[in-house]
């Protein structure tokens, strides 16, 4: 009776330990093919001008600034660009 109420828990354990097992982490890369999105060691790189872009019937104003975004294991810091955008009248 003990037995054939422990052996559905017994055997759920046992299909996530299973589960848990097999899965294999993914190893980070830190590269990429467009510089100018993440940059890995060095000081921070100069943030570009603030720009207007016409999107038809309304203006963006883009702004760019480059952040601090954590370090690499062999303590170099990374770089990441990060965008803001906000809806200005067209001049």
């Amino acid at each position: 009776m003990p037995l054939r109420r422990c052996l559905p828990v017994v055997l759920v354990a046992a299909a996530l330990i299973a589960g848990c097992a097999s899965n294999s982490t993914i190893a980070p890369r830190y590269t990429t093919d467009n510089p100018d999105l993440l940059r890995i060691g060095g000081e921070r790189p100069s943030n570009p001008d603030v720009r207007t872009e016409n999107a038809g019937s309304f203006c963006m104003e883009v702004s760019e600034r480059w952040n601090d975004h954590g370090k690499t294991p062999d303590g170099q810091t990374l770089w990441a660009k990060d965008t803001m955008r906000k809806v200005v009248p067209c001049q």
